[in-house]
């Protein structure tokens, strides 16, 4: 049998190449045009057939053929961030940065494409690879990149789907995996507190909506301390307030918007209503308020057949001691909507570089790039075993 894990570091270096051409020229969610390009051009140049345009901006692309089909996802997009780390192969483009990995999975993906294409002992079936846009944010309509791709029937016919996700602040090389719940549903909330404007030094001639932003704010941190049960995970968080223009001016509103997490269905609803309950207030000390919550994708589920041949395969790789488990958190996955429709499972590739902190969103995220051919390899013999399996 062809040794994937060796493959795959044979071309460490084109991984790492097309990682710091990508890291180079960002682009944000459902801009990702020349990122398209690159990967779509790679593959044709491996021999591939490609379809772009899926999705708005995603690529897709097929290794083999047969009844049995699994998919492999890479996300592209780049945030709204100056970068800051110095490298020698920095963002050029200001105010955009990739951040969270999304050059790192790309690269790993077209890696993967490499190894498995000329495979002379791959199962029969199909492999499908989807890069993916705008991971990170929804469009006009509040459809992310996955929720896009599955419109345009990426997803159709295919039976299982894999993915990982860089973490830079685990140890690298270390592999994060469990079944079940790992991710929360993601949803947003904006408003706007209605009072009327007044003279400072004459409040009382008017309704001043920072007075009722005040007891909004406390009714809303109330819900998770009262309201929701305590054996449950639930997020509110309100991430940003604008109001007012001078000192001396009571204003006529005020804006505040934040995120709403659960992993369970029956919590999230529940925090919907909570929310439009506390914002009730505004309305009993005399004011309005406009509230607009915008629905993001569910909490993440991995599957655990799926998720058992990652972790089998990776203790065959890597051994034991380099598999964890994958510890449920609150951050959000757009993967999670191709899991609502077929088995799938993502897994954590630590990727920790040293010992500054560079977090996931921050201007000094940075990941360790050694470990993109595990990473390569560990996607490509999930899907070979899924398919000698399946």
């Amino acid at each position: 049998m062809t040794n994937i894990l060796e493959k795959s570091k044979d071309i460490e270096h084109d991984i790492i190449a097309w990682r710091r051409d990508i890291h180079a020229h960002p682009e944000l969610s459902f801009e990702e045009t020349r990122t398209a390009n690159l990967v779509a051009s790679t593959l044709r140049d491996m021999g591939l057939e490609v379809e772009v345009g899926i999705g708005k901006t995603g690529v897709v692309a097929r290794i083999g053929e047969g009844d049995k089909v699994i998919g492999i996802r890479a996300d592209m997009d780049a945030l709204p961030i100056q970068e800051a780390t110095g490298l020698p192969f920095a963002s050029t483009s200001p105010n955009k940065m990739h951040a969270c990995g999304h050059d790192a999975h790309t690269a790993m993906l077209l890696g993967v494409a490499k190894v498995l294409h000329n495979m002379p002992d791959r199962p029969n079936g199909e492999i499908r690879l989807l890069f993916q846009p705008s991971e990170e944010a929804q469009d006009a309509d509040d459809k992310s990149g996955a929720f896009r791709m599955i419109e345009d029937g990426a997803l159709q016919g295919v039976d299982a789907i894999i993915a990982l996700h860089v973490n830079s602040g685990t140890p690298a090389g270390t592999i994060e995996i469990a079944d079940g719940l790992v991710s929360a549903s993601v949803d947003m909330f904006e408003a706007v507190i209605k009072g009327e404007g007044a003279h400072g030094a004459h409040y009382h001639l008017g309704v001043d909506p920072i007075y009722i932003l005040a007891q909004v704010i406390n009714a809303i941190h109330g819900i998770k301390a009262r309201r929701i049960d305590p054996v449950k995970a639930a997020v509110i968080s309100i991430g940003a307030v604008h109001g007012g223009s001078a000192e001396n001016v009571i204003p006529s509103e005020v804006y505040l918007n934040g995120t709403i997490r659960a992993f369970d269905k029956e919590v999230r609803t529940q925090l919907h209503q909570e929310l439009k309950q506390a914002f009730e207030v505004a309305r009993v000390l005399g004011g309005d308020y406009k509230l607009t919550l915008q629905l993001g994708c569910p909490s993440m589920h991995n599957d655990t057949h799926v998720s058992n041949l990652i972790a089998s395969a990776a203790t065959d790789l890597f051994g034991s001691a380099q598999v964890a488990p994958l510890i449920p958190a609150m951050g959000g996955e757009d993967f999670s909507y191709f899991q609502e429709l077929i088995p799938g499972a993502m897994f954590i590739l630590g990727a920790k570089k040293d010992e500054i902190n560079r977090p996931h969103h921050n201007p000094l995220f940075d990941i360790e790039e050694s470990v993109f051919h595990q990473g390569t390899a560990l996607l490509a013999e999930t899907a070979v075993r899924w398919l000698a399996d399946a």
